[in-house]
């Protein structure tokens, strides 16, 4: 038998509306509904009637694993025994006379003009490029500047952590306590290159302070950021750990954590907590293309800040190892031309003279792979921990020397505060144009330097580059000079084209030269074409 369609108008109505049907489906719908609920509430059992399961044991097994389930923890027992540590810290600038305006072209800017940090905050920061926390009054003017930040005690007698970017230049530092309480403090010193900074707050001895944490935090941890954002007070925020060792470029001691967690200008200088209440980071920049928060924030890791509050602590500044060397990565082009199995270390360009290094036989073209029987990952990395370490401090080095693998020992000098000017090349009388003779095979034509004025004595100077070529592509421009060429000084055409002949021979299929650009070395690894 099969069903056939119905037509709802030839069904009898006996007088009452159509659209009964409908409610009656309706109905038993919901009549349907309620009869699953009451199934689900007492069950049935076809041999033994209604089961009442809340009393079975399969469901009090079910309650049971309910239980052991915890419910969503908030941070509010962590906030609650942090947040006191936290304080807003506001500063004033007097105002500039016209010598410092002049002196100064960014009247808005506390940085010096082409100095990191200006580089940082001018790329990251909001639409003036100041950085968070910082404000004055219009571009151009001359009147006071005032700026808010935050910072947090790490002792009960009032010393307290901040940015240095808070506090650089301040005539006048004031706190304010989670309490409303306000207290003048003091800078006692800081360090620009990590963009920290101590002060101190006299009259107490039992403020609520926040300890540093020991551990490094991981990936995914989560994170409360606790400051003043936008001057309102102490605002909490959560996040987690996005990233580590994050390089912003900010200077060779770049070791940021990324954090998520939403940080906006006023933020500056405030602590990142973890689950422990204890500081994994100082907060000290965003990326905003807005000015406000993205969600990218970047943080100083605990440990970086207890190394530089120390000394800050003890002598009111820092002082840094020094080896007197320029370094660069060692790219996966640059290992392949020095028979390298992986692309690490930290590459040698250039020994300073006089310098540590230089000292105990250190050289171009030296790829220093530990330090201390520590493994060095990449130039970033051997800075940091030659940084980390106190000038007069004996080191051991493992150093790849032409092929040969090496131990040396130097002894650490102090990391110069200033970096000596050098002659820009390019300011100087090269005695007209040079044609130079050509070399194909890398897109290049050069010239000896000594044939062309203010080129210098070693090498040979680039007089034309091929658009086209690997060469430009790798930053080659007239003007660098060519000092060795696969290991090999360089002072004619010849010779160039010799080392890479011997070079293509040995099936290299790049080739590594030590190239003079803007007072600086470096080396650069440049494919060989073929043919």
């Amino acid at each position: 038998m099969t069903e056939r369609p119905v037509d709802l108008s030839q069904l009898p109505s006996n007088g009452a509306p159509r659209r009964s049907l409908f409610s009656a489906r309706k109905f038993a719908l919901m009549a349907s509904v309620v009869a699953g609920l009451g199934a689900a509430v007492y069950g049935f059992s076809p041999q033994q009637g209604p089961l009442d399961v809340f009393t079975s044991a399969a469901n009090a097994q079910v309650n049971t694993e309910v239980r052991k389930v915890e419910r969503p923890i908030g941070f509010a027992d962590i906030v609650e025994r942090v947040k006191p540590s936290v304080i807003s810290v506001k500063i004033n600038i007097a105002a500039k006379s016209s010598k410092d305006d002049s002196a100064n072209k960014d009247e808005d800017s506390p940085f010096p003009p082409g100095s990191p940090m200006e580089r940082f905050f001018r790329r990251f920061g909001g639409p003036d490029g100041l950085p968070p926390g910082l404000r004055g009054g219009p571009r151009g003017g001359r009147g006071p500047v005032t700026g808010q930040g935050s910072g947090f005690f790490i002792s009960p007698d009032g010393y307290a952590v901040t940015n240095n970017h808070v506090v650089d230049g301040a005539d006048k530092v004031e706190i304010t306590m989670e309490d409303g309480k306000v207290y003048t403090a003091k800078v006692i010193g800081t360090d620009p290159r990590t963009d920290l900074a101590l002060i101190k707050v006299e009259g107490r001895t039992d403020f609520p302070f926040a300890k540093l944490s020991d551990s490094k935090p991981r990936i995914g941890d989560w994170v409360l950021a606790v400051g003043n954002p936008f001057g309102l007070g102490g605002t909490v925020t959560a996040g987690i750990v996005s990233a580590s060792g994050r390089d912003i470029g900010n200077g060779p001691y770049d070791d940021f954590i990324q954090i998520d967690a939403p940080v906006n200008k006023g933020n500056s200088g405030g602590p990142a907590f973890d689950t422990n209440g204890e500081v994994m980071g100082v907060n000290t920049a965003i990326y905003s293309p807005s000015g406000g928060s993205v969600g990218i924030a970047f943080s100083i890791p605990a440990s970086t800040v207890k190394s530089v509050i120390a000394q800050l602590k003890d002598k009111g500044s820092v002082s840094r190892g020094w080896i007197g060397v320029q370094i660069q990565p060692v790219t996966s082009d640059i290992a392949d031309s020095l028979g390298m199995k992986k692309a690490e270390g930290a590459l040698v360009a250039e020994p300073q003279q006089n310098g540590p290094a230089a000292k105990a036989g250190i050289q171009s073209g030296d790829v220093i792979t530990a330090v201390n029987g520590e493994p060095v990952k990449d130039a970033k990395e051997l800075a940091r921990t030659i940084g980390g370490l106190a000038p007069g401090a004996a080191v051991k080095l493992n150093v790849l020397q032409k092929g040969q693998d090496k131990v040396i020992n130097l002894t650490l000098g102090q990391l110069p505060n200033t970096v000596e000017a050098k002659a820009d090349p390019d300011k100087e009388d090269k005695g007209g144009p040079t044609k130079g003779t050509s070399v194909p095979k890398l897109g290049l034509t050069v010239a000896p330097a000594n044939s062309v004025a203010g080129a210098g004595r070693e090498g040979v100077v680039i007089t034309e580059v091929d658009p086209k070529s690997a060469a430009a592509e790798r930053g080659f421009k007239e003007g660098d000079v060519i000092l060795e060429v696969a290991g090999k000084s360089v002072a004619s055409v010849g010779e160039v084209r010799e080392a890479i002949d011997a070079a293509r021979t040995e099936n290299k299929n790049s080739v590594l030269m030590r190239v003079k650009s803007g007072g600086s070395s470096r080396f650069v690894a440049v494919p060989l074409a073929k043919g």
